[in-house]
C-alpha cells in the first residue's frame, strides 16, 4: 500500500485450520487464527462484543519471541477495510474497428501505438508503427466503384500486419509479436478485431534477496485515417481524417493474488515479522527467522485492514506522533470464506476493490481467412 502504515502481513498456509481452542501461544508453525482481546479464539458469535481483536500466526522458530501478532484491531478505529479477490489470468485489450467509410482508391492507414513497461524502455511514447493499403472496388451493383469491398480491405490490412518488421535486424519487433488480428464477418459490416497478446513471463533472478516479481500490462491506441502514414498525435487522433470507428471492447488488466505477488509482499513487509533480527534473507545462516508460507501456483484473496491505535487518547505524555497500522491477510481462495465471515462479524462487510474479474467465453466467429472457434477473455 502506498502509505506509511506499520504493515504486518499474514500469509495463510494451504490447508490451514482455524483454531477452535487455546490461545496465540498454542498455534502450530504457520497456523493462522483470529483472537479476542482476552486471547481466546475469535468466532463469528463472540468477536463483535470484544473491544478489539488480534490476527496471529505461529512461527517455526520461536527463539526469544512468541507467535507473530498484529496490533489491537478495534472497529471504531478502522479507516479502511477492503478485499481484493485473486485472479491468476489477466485480460488482454481488444479493439474492434468497424463502420468503414472508405471510397475506392483511397489510401487507408492504421496506426497502432502500444505501451507496456518493457515497450516503454525501447520506444519513446510507445511502440508505434503503421500499415497502409488502398481501398479496392466492390465488384457488384450498378456502379462497381462506388463502394469499397470491406472484407477485402480488412484482409489486405491483416496481410500487411503480418509482414516482418522492416530492416535486416532479426530482432526487430513485428506486429505479430504483440498483436493478433481477425476479420469478423463476410459483408460490408465486417469488423477488424485487434487483440493484444498475453505478455510473456519475464526472467526470474536466482538471488532470493532480489525483488523478482514484476507486474505489467500491454495496452494500445488505434488510429484509422485516410492518406499515407503520418505521425499520429499522442494526445488525440486527427478527427478530420477518421474513416472508421475504433472501439475498445475489452481493456487490459493485471493479475492479482498470484503466488509470485504474495512472495514479494513477504519480502517487502518482513521488517515487522521478527522482533530482534534484521530483515536480510539472502543467507539462512544469517537470518533463519525468515519464513515463507506461500505455495507456488496458488491464488490468494487478500484482506486489508487499516486502523489507528487503540485508545490512542490515553497517550498524553510528551510528544506523541500518530501513526496508523495495516494488516494484510493473504489467504488461499479455498480458505477465504471462513476468515471473511469472522472479520465481517467484527467490522462489517468489506468493500470489494477487486476491479474486473476475468472469465473466459468460447464462441465461433468468422475469422480471417476461415471460420474457426476462438476463446476470448471477457471482463
Amino acid at each position: 500500500m502506498a502509505d506509511f502504515s506499520l504493515t504486518t502481513l499474514f500469509v495463510v498456509p494451504v490447508g490451514n485450520t482455524l483454531p477452535s481452542t487455546g490461545s496465540t501461544q498454542n498455534l502450530t508453525a504457520g497456523q493462522f487464527g483470529l483472537f479476542l482481546n482476552t486471547y481466546a479464539v475469535a468466532t463469528t458469535g463472540n468477536i463483535a462484543a470484544a473491544p478489539y481483536f488480534y490476527a496471529a500466526q505461529g512461527r517455526t522458530n520461536t527463539y526469544l519471541q512468541g507467535s507473530k501478532r498484529s496490533d489491537k484491531i478495534a472497529s471504531e478505529y478502522i479507516s479502511a477495510w477492503y478485499t481484493v479477490t485473486g485472479s491468476p489470468v489477466a485480460s488482454n485489450q481488444v479493439t474492434d474497428i468497424s463502420d468503414w467509410t472508405v471510397t475506392p482508391g483511397t489510401d487507408v492507414t492504421v496506426t497502432l501505438r502500444a505501451f507496456s513497461s518493457y515497450l516503454n524502455t525501447l520506444y519513446f511514447n510507445g511502440f508505434t508503427r503503421s500499415v497502409t493499403v488502398k481501398g479496392e472496388c466492390l465488384a457488384c451493383g450498378g456502379d462497381p466503384c462506388a463502394d469499397v469491398d470491406v472484407p477485402a480491405l480488412i484482409d489486405s490490412l491483416i496481410l500487411k500486419f503480418q509482414e516482418e518488421a522492416p530492416g535486416d535486424n532479426p530482432d526487430n519487433i513485428t506486429f505479430s509479436d504483440f498483436y493478433q488480428f481477425q476479420r469478423i464477418g463476410n459483408n460490408q459490416s465486417a469488423i477488424l478485431r485487434i487483440s493484444g497478446k498475453p505478455l510473456t513471463v519475464y526472467g526470474q533472478p536466482c538471488d532470493i534477496a532480489a525483488f523478482p516479481w514484476e507486474y505489467d500490462r500491454m495496452y494500445f491506441r488505434t488510429f484509422v485515417y485516410a492518406g499515407p502514414a503520418t505521425t499520429a498525435d499522442f494526445i488525440v487522433a486527427d478527427n478530420c481524417n477518421q474513416i472508421a470507428n475504433a472501439e475498445i471492447t475489452q481493456r487490459a488488466s493485471y493479475v492479482a493474488g498470484t503466488s509470485g505477488e504474495i512472495k514479494q509482499l513477504e519480502k517487502n513487509f518482513y521488517s515487522y515479522q521478527a522482533a530482534y533480527l534484521k530483515h536480510l534473507y539472502r543467507m539462512n545462516g544469517y537470518n533463519e527467522n525468515f519464513e515463507s508460507w506461500v505455495s507456488d501456483g496458488t491464488t490468494y484473496d487478500t484482506y486489508y485492514i487499516r486502523f489507528n491505535e487503540y485508545n490512542k487518547n490515553a497517550y498524553v505524555w510528551g510528544d506523541y506522533i500518530t501513526e496508523d497500522s495495516t494488516v494484510i491477510i493473504a489467504t488461499p481462495q479455498a480458505l477465504a470464506q471462513d476468515i471473511e465471515d469472522i472479520l465481517t462479524a467484527a467490522l462489517g462487510a468489506p468493500a470489494n476493490e477487486s476491479g474486473t474479474i476475468v472469465s473466459t467465453t468460447t464462441s465461433t466467429t468468422t475469422v480471417w481467412p476461415s471460420t474457426s472457434t476462438t476463446t476470448t477473455l471477457i471482463p
